[in-house]
């Protein structure tokens, strides 16, 4: 790379704790075909926006260096295989949207496999990517407690070993923490508390050099978030965007989570559902920039779909809807 990225200079800001408007960083999470295999790509549609089938790898692709063209996120997050592609291909030339991979994919995140069941079971960790092979020099690491003495020290010491495969690669990573995969691990009101206080306590035994370079967790509402930021100031963390929903949904889990400290949203199905992902991809960043209100932002993404003659997969009153227990309480008090 022989520019600077977005993710680099916002990043250095939020360390030294000049945050400000602008400065909240998007990803776009397009390593869906990690989870699976023929639908994990998510549906081809016409020139109308109907779904007409599953995309192809080489359409995945288009979609993705779409996205990188339209030079509104701040990291652009792929398999290795295909940002070993896109990079051979010279998608991120002159580009200020920063690459990743995903380093690993722990088993619960296996969803998209037809006839699979690994959910049933609690998350194992496993990487496919070769760092010597590494396509890029920032990868993603994903790790799933479940409240299971056992499986969560098998996959804390994979985690050690990654780290310094890692160092040895010359590879940055930043660091996804899901939810437990198994509904009864914790009980459903101490799952946020229950999840802070694993990465903290992981946290502890890693040095400054040993460390990832940002956070992404599950937005376990506003006590959750703000306790996370304010224990480590140096931390920065970051909300993952789970199940597709409304956009109601999508554009509320931005600004709430930004208003609680988080600094970063890395968006996968949310995004890579839409009717138009780069004008979804233009709200959020208006959302993130405090420039407009959730709803605003639906209004106004619905209008752009009816002046480009695409058809919404929700009409108007039903995507204005918040679908998401965790995210209404915080939404009807502001």
């Amino acid at each position: 790379m022989t520019m600077t990225t977005r993710f680099a200079d916002k990043i250095a800001r939020i360390r030294a704790g000049d945050y400000k408007a602008g400065d909240f960083m998007i990803a776009d999470a397009k390593d869906a075909d990690v989870t699976g295999g023929i639908t994990a790509t998510g549906s081809r549609r016409d020139a109308l926006g109907l779904v007409t089938g599953a995309r192809t790898r080489p359409e995945f692709l288009d979609q993705i260096r779409s996205v990188i063209e339209q030079d509104v996120i701040d990291i652009m997050l792929t398999s290795a295989g295909n940002l070993d592609v896109l990079s051979e291909t010279g998608a991120f030339e002159g580009s200020a949207v920063q690459p990743a991979f995903r380093g690993n994919e722990t088993t619960c995140v296996w969803g998209n496999i037809r006839g699979g069941r690994y959910g049933a079971a609690p998350s194992r960790p496993h990487r496919g990517a070769d760092l010597a092979f590494a396509p890029g020099d920032l990868c993603l690491y994903s790790l799933t407690f479940n409240n299971d003495a056992e499986a969560d020290a098998r996959m804390l010491e994979t985690y050690a070993a990654f780290r310094r495969d890692a160092r040895d690669s010359g590879v940055r990573h930043f660091l996804e923490v899901f939810n437990p995969n198994l509904p009864n691990a914790v009980d459903p009101d101490m799952l946020g508390t229950y999840v802070t206080d694993c990465i903290i306590r992981l946290q502890a035994s890693m040095t400054r050099a040993e460390r990832p370079e940002f956070l992404k967790v599950a937005y376990n509402g506003p006590e959750a978030m703000e306790q996370l930021v304010a224990h480590d100031p140096s931390m920065v963390v970051g909300v993952l965007g789970g199940a597709g929903a409304t956009h109601r949904d999508t554009f509320e889990l931005i600004a709430q989570s930004e208003r609680h400290g988080g600094r970063l949203a890395l968006f996968g199905r949310k995004i890579n559902q839409a009717e138009d992902q780069c004008r979804l991809i233009s709200w959020m960043r208006r959302v993130a920039d405090l420039d407009v209100s959730p709803e605003e932002a639906v209004r106004g993404y619905h209008a752009d779909l009816e002046r480009d003659g695409l058809r919404s997969d929700r009409a108007l009153d039903e995507d204005m809807r918040i679908t998401s227990d965790v995210l209404r309480f915080d939404a009807a008090t502001v």
